[in-house]
């Protein structure tokens, strides 16, 4: 892992980033010291309780860094179904990963930025407790949070990196100066996960629980607490079970997504912040009904009953300017000035009940909600409406009508959080598990129980009026439960970075030979990925163009990223990602 530990070491320690990153973290009236880079190392600054709150906003702040932000998206995006370049947007690079030529030398390969953001926790976490012996106010309460949040933090940066690269160096080593840098080789995902679960486990014990901070406080969403904590557990658990088909990891998921879940309920049933008027089961799971969904989850300020975490953008002094320069469109009622880089695929333009669309039906808000020009066949260019709307209208859906036009925001407020985890995330995770834990189609308890979870997401964005709702009878075989959960993921969490890993743990479960305790580059040869999941990618791609990319892609390590050249150069115990070496020498010839 000489990744961005090396010679421009410096550079992932600039104390700006860290401490001035604090001011977006706290009050925007705070005007914070920016001290000397070697002060965050060195002897006169670890003192304080204050220093240590810092250095953990810190890292928090790095989390809202343009590139950790743009590779989210880039990398749980972009691969899918769901996203497409905007036809006038030049750029080659995209154009490359949409043909599958996911080449070595492109920028989006970087690891070093979510690298920096581990080293900064493991920084933390290797001066903190020394702390408790030079400050009586940072005691071992202050300082078991600490390590309890440091070690959560980390451990969601290596599983996007696992997600998104296989096999990864791995320390939790802190980096503080040149000469300690080492080169690491890369382990495989066993290996990682599992140190990853550990690390959670620990912070479980220690962290504050949701709700702690006080009501309304942004930082029960805005940092990691313990629902975010199990909301990270059960992810990585259904991707480890999807890679090993261990149904005592689905079992795991579905504890951990029960411990959320419950959590949630308990919470606001004990403040009565939110009234439940019936026995709907929408209700019950206090979400929010219709229209007020998007507004409420994806408009006014964010933080919403239903979020787990956040990274929190204020616009002054920081604006979620990778989630604008990717999906906004500035325009008004009458004229759309494109300027976003990507767009929802033509899939979300209609209502097809075959499957072959996203949506099933146009009494769904998410339909009207989602992206622009949802009802028009005839359009072949979809900007994306979730997130970046200004909040100031929505689609009703009503006889196509079409409300709140207008995007417009300005560029230095885009103050869009962005949604790590939120409750019907984890919802539809327990229903995934749910379904891979029934034995066969007879097991109707298992699968039954998968459904209510689908339907409950469902229907809470379904007209009320609405009559071509689910119907357990057109879903109960398990593959017809697994697809249902795959397509309503896909209806309420797109372009929130999911749906490339989605379809990864869908490939995952239907192949055989799969050997996570062994890089890809010492195997000799790979399991070959499930078609169904190509057939799903390809979709969005028009004029034939799906036909290279589903021929293309044969097995496993074409699900990853290659390992960028540069980082290739400077740690002569990287391997590269097997197929990515013969397009290099392929390209050449």
């Amino acid at each position: 892992m000489a990744t961005k530990i090396r010679k421009n070491f410096a550079a992932c320690l600039l104390c700006c980033n860290i401490v001035a990153g604090t001011m977006a973290l706290t009050s925007c009236n705070d005007f914070l010291t920016i001290y000397p880079t070697d002060r965050i190392v060195g002897d006169d600054f670890w003192k304080t309780k204050s220093d240590v709150d810092q250095m953990v906003d810190g890292c928090y702040q790095a989390m809202l860094d343009y590139n950790v932000m743009e590779r989210t998206i880039v990398w749980g995006g972009y691969r899918s179904d769901e996203l497409v370049k905007f036809t006038d947007v030049i750029d080659n690079t995209l154009d490359n990963i949409a043909a599958v030529n996911l080449l070595p030398t492109n920028r989006y390969t970087s690891w070093g930025d979510f690298y920096k953001v581990i080293n900064f926790c493991n920084i933390v976490l290797n001066h903190a407790e020394d702390v408790m012996a030079e400050d009586p106010e940072f005691t071992m309460g202050d300082y078991q949070v600490v390590r309890a949040q440091m070690l959560a933090l980390r451990s969601l940066c290596y599983f996007y990196l696992v997600r998104t690269f296989r096999d990864i160096p791995y320390s939790d080593k802190a980096f503080e100066d040149d000469t300690q840098v080492e080169p690491m080789p890369q382990l495989a995902p066993d290996v990682v996960l599992q140190n990853c679960l550990n690390d959670l486990e620990e912070s479980r014990r220690y962290i504050m629980r949701s709700g702690a901070f006080g009501e309304n406080d942004w930082r029960n969403k805005g940092y990691i607490t313990r629902d975010a904590v199990h909301a990270i557990m059960a992810d990585i658990y259904l991707w480890r079970a999807a890679m090993t088909h261990s149904t005592a990891d689905y079992q795991q998921a579905i504890a951990f997504c029960d411990s959320v879940i419950n959590a949630k309920h308990a919470y606001y049933e004990q403040h009565k912040t939110v009234t439940v008027t019936s026995e709907k089961e929408e209700d019950i799971y206090h979400l929010y009904r219709g229209t007020q969904a998007l507004s409420s989850i994806f408009g006014e300020g964010g933080n919403s009953r239903e979020s787990i975490l956040e990274w929190q953008y204020n616009g002054r002094p920081n604006s979620n300017t990778a989630l604008e320069n990717y999906y906004y469109e500035r325009g008004n009622d009458d004229k759309h000035e494109t300027t976003s880089t990507f767009m929802a695929s033509l899939l979300f333009n209609s209502v097809d009940k075959t499957g072959k669309k996203v949506y099933m039906s146009d009494n769904d808000y998410r339909f009207w909600n989602n992206v622009f020009d949802a009802n028009n066949m005839e359009a072949d260019q979809l900007s994306v409406r979730k997130m970046v709307y200004n909040g100031s209208g929505y689609f009703e859906g009503e006889q196509g009508e079409q409300r709140g036009k207008s995007t417009s925001r300005a560029f230095r407020e885009f103050q869009q959080n962005w949604i790590v985890y939120r409750l019907t995330d984890v919802m539809l995770m327990k229903a995934e598990a749910l379904v891979e834990t029934a034995a066969n189609d007879s097991d109707q308890v298992a699968l039954r129980n998968a459904f209510d979870l689908v339907q409950v997401v469902n229907k809470r964005s379904m007209k009320e009026t609405a009559t071509d709702t689910l119907k357990y009878d057109d879903y109960k075989s398990k593959s017809a439960l697994e697809r249902l959960v795959l397509d309503e993921r896909e209806r309420e969490l797109c372009f929130e970075g999911k749906r490339w890993w989605d379809l990864m743990r869908y490939c995952y479960r239907h192949m055989e030979g799969v050997n996570i305790s062994v890089p890809m580059a010492d195997q000799g040869t790979w399991p070959a990925l499930y078609k169904p999941m190509l057939e799903l990618i390809v979709r969005k791609y028009a004029d034939g163009g799906g036909d290279a990319v589903s021929y293309k892609m044969k097995s496993e390590p074409y699900l990853y990223w290659p390992v960028q050249e540069s980082e290739m150069k400077v740690n002569a115990l990287l391997k590269q990602n097997p197929v990515y070496i013969q397009e290099k020498s392929t390209s050449k010839n």
